[in-house]
């Protein structure tokens, strides 16, 4: 138990969020909590590390938590609430079990979007959380900030065609219709039985570069070889809105459109799938 400068103890509230940090939910719930006792809030926002592939400029996403977490604390501090908190590169779990080993504290309030949209939802987040809090209350708050602001997740599926420009431009449209628009690109592995996939990484940098030449949210991995397992991995893992998929025509030997990846889809990932088609001649190295 923590002392505050007055001198008496502080009751520590640890405060699990990240996407919805900045909802109003969230916030009223540590206003509600705190009242007027004497409290100390951490909040943590752990950035979500994929569970296939490696990350491309994952630094936009570790920026855009810190910027969600410095106007919370903000508010926070503005209503009399002493807050501190911290960016964490881990997954939510882990970045969970460290906060309270660390900091011990009296309970805990984690915020997530609902449940259609929300990738520690489909994990089972909440409940490991309450197994690793022991006897401490955990407080669970939905909040849909992203419906409220307009915020979009999409999540780009393409190799080959990912520097075709017609799914670029896409991607263009797209952002241009939602200012608060932004892109998770997905290569999958051409070759899985190769450790390194340059020529899949070679074509992610060159469209992320343009895309963020442009100032577009964009980031992007190589994935899991199977465009399904890797689609459907990040729609466990993250908030998804909709999806492009980009192919080759069929006529040209699209093999994603033999394995029908688009109904697969469009069946079991819940969100608006659209499909991109790309001709050869349309991709630039």
């Amino acid at each position: 138990m923590s002392v505050d400068p007055a001198g008496g103890a502080a009751r520590r509230i640890l405060v699990v969020a990240n996407e919805t940090l900045t909802g109003d939910e969230l916030l009223d719930a540590v206003r509600e909590r705190a009242g007027n006792s004497n409290v100390l809030v951490s909040v943590i926002a752990p950035v979500n590390t994929p569970s296939e592939g490696y990350v491309v400029y994952e630094d936009t996403r570790r920026v855009a938590a810190g910027r969600r977490l410095d106007r919370t604390l903000a508010k926070l501090r503005e209503a009399g609430i002493p807050a501190l908190g911290n960016v964490i590169d881990n997954d939510a779990l882990t970045a969970v079990r460290d906060a309270i080993a660390l900091d011990d504290p009296d309970e805990l309030i984690v915020s997530t979007h609902p449940e259609s949209k929300s990738g520690w939802r489909r994990r089972n987040l909440l409940e490991e959380i309450r197994r690793v809090a022991g006897e401490r209350p955990v407080e669970h708050v939905t909040s849909d900030v992203a419906a409220r602001t307009g915020a979009e997740n999409v999540l780009v599926l393409a190799n080959e065609t990912v520097l075709g420009e017609p799914l670029l431009e896409r991607i263009r449209e797209k952002a241009r219709e939602s200012e608060r628009a932004s892109f998770l690109i997905l290569c999958p592995q051409s070759d899985p039985n190769r450790g390194d996939h340059p020529e899949a990484e070679r074509r992610l940098r060159a469209a992320l570069a343009r895309l963020r030449a442009e100032e577009i949210d964009a980031h992007g991995q190589v994935a899991h070889p199977d465009p399904f397992t890797a689609a459907m991995h990040a729609v466990r893992d993250e908030r998804v809105d909709s999806i492009l998929v980009s192919t080759f025509p069929e006529q040209r030997g699209s093999s994603w459109l033999r394995r029908d990846l688009i109904s697969r889809l469009r069946s079991e990932a819940n969100v608006p799938v659209e499909h991109v088609v790309v001709q050869p001649e349309e991709v630039k190295a």
